[in-house]
Parts: C-alpha cells; sequence; structure tokens
C-alpha cells in the first residue's frame, strides 16, 4: 500500500466500482461491478464484496467476510437485486450477507450503527433497522424485519417473514419461529417469552416509569390470557399516560405471523 492510495496493490477491484478517496480497502479483498463504497469505511483484507451493493459511511468489514452476494433462494434465477448497508456499521470475520429476489422487496437493507459480529447471516430481503446487536452465529432467514435496538443472542435462528420488534432481546441459541413483540425478551428452542427487556432499557436512557409502564403493558400481553386484538385495546388506552407503548403497539399490528407467547 502506497502513501497515494489506502487500496493494497493486492486487492482486486471492478473498474466500475465506486469507491470515495480515503476508503481503505485490505489485501486479498475482491471488490466487484455494481458497488459503490462511501467515505471513511474500511475494508479489511479476503473480504469479497459483490453488486449491486451500496456501502455507506465510515463501516468496518472485517475478513473472511462476503458482501452482496446472490441469494441460494432456488426462486432467484439471477435478477438484478441490491444489498444498501448505511454508515457507521461494525461487520465483524466471516459475516454473510445476501441481496434481495425480486419475488419480494429486490433489496436486502441494513441500517447504521450496528454491531454484526462473526459468522452472523443475513439473508435476502432482510431489514435490519439501527443500532441492532447480532452476536456471533445469529442467522436471519429471507425476508426477516429487525427494528431498532434489538439484540439477538449467540446462535439465534430466526425463521423467515419473522418480525423482531425493537428493543427487545433473544437469549442464547433461542428458535424464533413467530414475530417478537418490541421490548420483549425470549429464550429456548423454540423460545418462549420471558419479561421485558428491562436492563437494555436502563441502559438507552428509559426512566423508572417508562420502564415501569412497559413491564404493565407486558404483563397485559402476557399475564391476562387475552387475545391480541384485545390486548390492543387496553394498550391503546395505556398509551395515553406513556407514548413507549406506541413501539409495542406498533410491533402488534404488524405481526403476521403470530408472536411469540
Amino acid at each position: 500500500m502506497t502513501e497515494a492510495s489506502l487500496i493494497d496493490p493486492r486487492a482486486i477491484i471492478d473498474p466500475s466500482a465506486v469507491i470515495a478517496d480515503d476508503v481503505e480497502i485490505g489485501p486479498w479483498s475482491i471488490v466487484g461491478p455494481g458497488v459503490s463504497i462511501d467515505a471513511g469505511t474500511v475494508i479489511h483484507s479476503h473480504v469479497i464484496i459483490k453488486g449491486p451493493t451500496k456501502i455507506g459511511r465510515n463501516n468496518r468489514i472485517y475478513q473472511f467476510s462476503s458482501i452482496g452476494e446472490d441469494t441460494p433462494d432456488m426462486k432467484y434465477q439471477g435478477e438484478p437485486t441490491t444489498l444498501v448497508i448505511g454508515d457507521n456499521n461494525v461487520i465483524r470475520e466471516g459475516v454473510t450477507i445476501h441481496r434481495g429476489t425480486v419475488q419480494d422487496r429486490g433489496e436486502t437493507r441494513i441500517g447504521n450503527d450496528n454491531l454484526i459480529m462473526a459468522y452472523a447471516h443475513i439473508g435476502h430481503d432482510s431489514v435490519v433497522g439501527n443500532h441492532c446487536i447480532l452476536i456471533n452465529n445469529a442467522s436471519l432467514a429471507g425476508h426477516v424485519h429487525v427494528d431498532d435496538w434489538a439484540i439477538l443472542g449467540g446462535y439465534t435462528l430466526v425463521h423467515q417473514f419473522c418480525r423482531i420488534g425493537a428493543h427487545s432481546f433473544t437469549g442464547m441459541g433461542s428458535a424464533i419461529g413467530k414475530d417478537v413483540p418490541a421490548y420483549v425478551m425470549v429464550a429456548g428452542a423454540p423460545a418462549g417469552a420471558r419479561s421485558i427487556n428491562a436492563e437494555g432499557l436502563r441502559r438507552r436512557g428509559f426512566s423508572k416509569e417508562e420502564i415501569a409502564a412497559v413491564n404493565k403493558a407486558y404483563k397485559l400481553v402476557y399475564r391476562r390470557g387475552l387475545t391480541v386484538d384485545e390486548a390492543l385495546e387496553e394498550l391503546n388506552v395505556l398509551k395515553q399516560s406513556c407514548d413507549k407503548i406506541d413501539a409495542l403497539i406498533e410491533s402488534l399490528q404488524k405481526s403476521t405471523r403470530g408472536i411469540i407467547r
């Protein structure tokens, strides 16, 4: 690597790739056609990036990751689909992220400020919000939505089309076959609801009163024997005293697979 270039001469860069001047790319990494990488991003050695893929600012992608590969979904027939990665993400060793399919969004999307730890997988057409953590070997099937501030414990497996709500938490080795509502902590295989993610909420600045309101809402959904529709009626009353309940209501309303109980 010379002073005039932050791209190691042993890297293989397609001439059509659009790369900001201060992007660092390590040896033996491959950047293919249709890839754009914005300012401040660092690509370590032995990374493969295929397009169409757009990578934002100040990301760090570690060795042996495969970014923007075709999906193995058998419906995929080589159509031009995309991967979009936002800003300030850390993508650790051996992570795999696939592009979308025309049968769904045609795009896999990763937001901002996420930590995706070693050997995690993000399948086609999935959407990961902001400030999420996927701990080692967490795996998302296709069409999964992960909302802001969710944490997926190591070896968590998420079935296709599931939604993981904001501020939720999955324990190590969880098998997720239904939707996880906002704020809820789940664990087990198959996963079951355990409590609210109280420690996570404290770390994010929720007040004692807000956490108490979220816990009351959790008990309303999980301890009263109500249907989801019945719980939503009562939650709409409860939210008048605490707007944090809106995230739980929204996650219940968006659920298509039913919620983990």
